[in-house]
């Protein structure tokens, strides 16, 4: 079972990832009616691969794994799931444009989104680097 919730845990990674980078691709492009819906689509994708992620990642911790109690004594991890929270906070305004522009596309909003995305992506290599760390047992203060 533990190895069933690794590799759901890890499409889920790497499906926010892909979707992440759709909508960087998608949102240095024309704005087309077309290319906004296939961005609200790449946002969704993201949304659900974020929510998977946490409730498989959270059921890894508490019930299988090493344990939450190992976890929560890795500054590694802490700090992995605070850059996980602060990406999720982060889209929240993406999002919500998104979702405003099937009225019509708001070019002023454009240079805030690029932005955000680009933290959402160095965010995602920081996770990278803080599970690597974590995996080979650096941060851990218990």
């Amino acid at each position: 079972m533990t190895a069933f919730f690794a590799f759901v845990h890890h499409v889920a990674a790497f499906t926010l990832v892909a979707a992440l980078v759709v909508e960087f691709v998608l949102i240095r492009g024309e704005l087309t009616v077309a290319a906004v819906r296939r961005l609200a689509r790449a946002d969704m994708v993201f949304g659900i691969s974020s929510g998977v992620l946490l409730v498989v990642g959270l059921l890894r911790v508490f019930y299988f794994e090493k344990g939450a109690a190992y976890y929560f004594h890795n500054a590694a991890f802490i700090a992995k799931l605070a850059l996980f929270f602060m990406i999720a906070v982060l889209s929240i305004y993406p999002t919500v444009k998104l979702i405003s522009w099937r009225k019509g596309i708001d070019a002023a909003s454009l240079p805030a989104i690029r932005r955000i995305l680009h933290l959402e992506l160095v965010g995602v290599v920081l996770i990278l680097l803080f599970a690597a760390l974590m995996a080979d047992g650096i941060g851990y203060f218990g």
